[in-house]
């Protein structure tokens, strides 16, 4: 279940990111004054570079993340080999410190040790476990499928908009979708869902004006 609605919040936060990023993208390009093509081209190049910055950057960062937990975990396999008594008595003592009893932690602690001993002292002194064990590539690609997902939405929008109402088309729907994916991204996390859905609105508008802004100071008209 914590699995779940791990993946589900970052995958909501990567929805979200594509969102903002390429919605105003696609309102300062055409608050500027560019024709169509001119926006779908922009919002279409934000999609494809930020999808990739994403990928890139959570692989970098998870592969980071699996390469210390290796090293973790062939340290605590050799401290295994070297002194499995005293091993015993640290995951006896990680027990204790949870509420066990001496005796009934130090149960506990022989069989699962006589089960797994690496597992053991992974999961409880270590915090790695099956179940948050890290995957640079499925991570990169989830990243990058829920950008793009979010990022297709200003950009499906403005195909079908004039371009001389793009940007307040654009930024509208662009509202409404961060108020959804606020509101989920809230409840994933068990956070208020009105204060969750109003924070990514809210940093969504400025992100959007400050764009918006750009692209009428330096953009040029006929």
């Amino acid at each position: 279940m914590v699995h779940r609605i791990g993946w589900l919040r970052a995958a909501v936060l990567g929805a979200n990111d594509g969102l903002v990023s390429t919605a105003s993208l696609v309102v300062g390009v055409a608050t500027a004054g560019s024709d169509h093509k001119a926006i779908l081209i922009a919002g279409f190049a934000g999609l494809v570079a930020g999808a990739m910055s994403m990928a890139a950057g959570e692989y970098v960062s998870v592969s980071s993340q699996y390469d210390a937990e290796q090293a973790d975990l062939a340290r605590e396999r050799s401290e295994l080999a070297a002194d499995p008594a005293g091993e015993l008595d640290e995951l006896t003592a990680i027990y204790v410190s949870r509420g066990l009893d001496e005796n009934l932690a130090r149960q506990v602690a022989g069989q699962l040790t006589a089960r797994d001993a690496l597992a053991a002292h992974a999961r409880d002194e270590l915090g790695i476990s099956e179940t948050v064990e890290t995957k640079p590539v499925t991570a990169a690609l989830v990243s990058a499928l829920t950008f793009a997902a979010g990022a297709i939405v200003p950009i499906a929008v403005a195909y079908f908009t004039p371009a001389a109402q793009a940007n307040l088309v654009v930024a509208g729907t662009t509202l409404v979708g961060l108020t959804v994916l606020g509101a989920l991204g809230a409840s994933a996390g068990g956070a208020g869902v009105v204060r969750g859905a109003t924070r990514v609105v809210f940093w969504g508008a400025i992100a959007m004006a400050a764009t918006g802004a750009i692209g009428a100071l330096f953009g040029v008209r006929a």
